[in-house]
């Protein structure tokens, strides 16, 4: 029954990072600049995670203890995504999402420290693989150096927020720790842009391609993504997901392609070290299925 569950969860994950792959096209499409972006995507998302809950009758009661913590996730978080899109904004898709698959080593690295156990030599080395594909995409491709870096960083803090889930998902579900976390993310950016003077009639003022992009980005590839995706680590590991999450550079190039054209067209190169990347997720998940039936 949990081999069941965690299939499921396994086919469920990828439909996740299938939308995430979604979402940062469209960052691109969106016109709004990385930090204004996600104040409406987390903005627009609560509602829709907040009837989520009231339908289904879950307590969002919380203890002062768990308050810093969701608090730090939501910081976190936040922070993630407005430097995800600064990458995109900078480079290009494909660029910000190849580079966003250091995750896995970066989470082999940080895993340990929150379970408790030992750095696993075959993850780290996984990790470092991942790293020769981008060194192979990178060495050959004109990429923006400081795109690069915003990637690296969304992809340090996406392995930080994935660790810090696996424990906390342990107490509440994925919709009620989304709602919390991102309502912190929420208010955590909105004081940002107050202080800064950017809170003016003009910041509301949107042309209607802009909000039916934010509708789609904040209903289907946050609300509904978020709370799903923490769902799915009550039975995967924080280093299942965070490999998995490799993935999304394939599908989010290939919907880059059919969308912007020759703009996200790279060199063969580039498409090599994506394969190189796909082929450790493949290896990782079959090493760790025939592990588990041992």
């Amino acid at each position: 029954m949990k081999s069941n569950s965690n299939t499921q969860a396994y086919i469920k994950l990828h439909f996740i990072i299938f939308i995430w792959g979604f979402t940062a096209v469209l960052g691109a499409l969106i016109s709004l600049k990385a930090i204004p972006l996600v104040w409406y995507r987390i903005g627009l998302s609560l509602p829709f995670l907040l009837v989520f809950i009231l339908y289904k009758k879950q307590n969002l009661r919380i203890s002062k203890k768990s308050l810093f913590n969701y608090a730090l996730g939501g910081l976190i978080i936040a922070l993630h995504w407005v430097a995800f899109f600064k990458a995109i904004k900078i480079a290009n898709v494909s660029v910000a999402l190849v580079t966003m698959s250091t995750g896995a080593f970066f989470t082999s690295l940080i895993e340990p420290f929150f379970f408790r156990r030992k750095i696993l030599v075959l993850e780290v080395f996984f990790g470092l693989l991942i790293i020769v594909g981008l060194y192979m995409i990178f060495r050959v491709e004109n990429v923006n150096f400081y795109g690069v870096l915003w990637a690296l960083l969304a992809s340090f803090l996406s392995a930080v927020f994935s660790v810090m889930n696996g424990l906390f998902i342990k107490r509440k579900t994925g919709a009620e720790l989304s709602f919390y976390q991102l309502s912190f993310g929420f208010l955590a950016i909105t004081i940002y842009l107050f202080f800064n003077g950017d809170l003016t009639i003009e910041f509301f003022q949107l042309d209607s391609v802009d909000w039916g992009y934010l509708l789609l980005l904040s209903s289907i590839c946050t609300a509904y993504a978020f709370a799903a995706s923490i769902d799915v680590m009550k039975y995967l590991s924080p280093y299942t997901v965070m490999l998995s999450i490799n993935l999304e550079p394939v599908y989010g190039i290939l919907l880059a392609l059919l969308i912007f054209g020759e703009k996200e067209l790279m060199s063969p190169y580039f498409y090599m070290g994506v394969f190189l990347i796909l082929g450790i997720v493949i290896i990782n998940g079959i090493l760790k299925t025939k592990k588990k039936r041992l």
